[in-house]
């Protein structure tokens, strides 16, 4: 069975909780939010993974109003093949840019061929995303550019969108 360690640090939103295994983040948690820590049940305090090391320097420049890029992290996030596709998504929506439910679920009936997809079930996968701020579901936006559902909270959606300077905040 595989072990999961978690180790915790502290952000301009709050307490960080972070789990990965021996070298894969496969979790980043905002305290309190939503779906805390919900996909590994045991954990083991661990502090001096070479992935805690690098997630935090992440950390450090991203909320510095820098760019980290996303895939000079190790993520291996724990979910459906459905929920795996929708976090790819939003790996690939560039800084200051958002998309909504709705066009996330057109990309994926494209490219499943099928007729319709409910924005809704994007919307519980997007909810789910294990790896919060660094699979960047906080640039997810309701039909009309609304800012709706964040399980770390809507007010930690807006200071990340204003972080990374998100043309959406000067429309609301």
């Amino acid at each position: 069975m595989e072990k999961y360690y978690k180790t915790e640090c502290n952000s301009p939103i709050g307490k960080l909780t972070l789990c990965a295994t021996k070298d894969a983040l496969i979790g980043v948690w905002i305290e309190g939010q939503k779906y805390f820590c919900d996909t590994v049940s045991e954990t083991i305090e661990k502090d001096d993974l070479k992935i805690f090391d690098e997630t935090k320097k992440w950390l450090l420049e991203y909320f510095k109003g820098n760019k980290p890029k996303i895939n000079d992290l190790k993520l291996a996030p724990i979910g459906n093949e459905f929920r795996q596709r929708v976090w790819k998504i939003l790996c690939e929506i560039p800084y200051g840019e958002t998309i909504t439910y709705g066009e996330i679920a057109e990309i994926i009936t494209k490219e499943k061929g099928i007729k319709r997809m409910s924005a809704q079930a994007v919307g519980g996968a997007v909810g789910h995303n294990p790896i919060s701020i660094i699979i960047p579901c906080h640039r997810v936006v309701g039909k009309n550019g609304s800012l709706t559902g964040y399980a770390g909270g809507l007010e930690v959606k807006k200071y990340l969108l204003n972080l990374e300077k998100s043309e959406i905040m000067s429309t609301i």
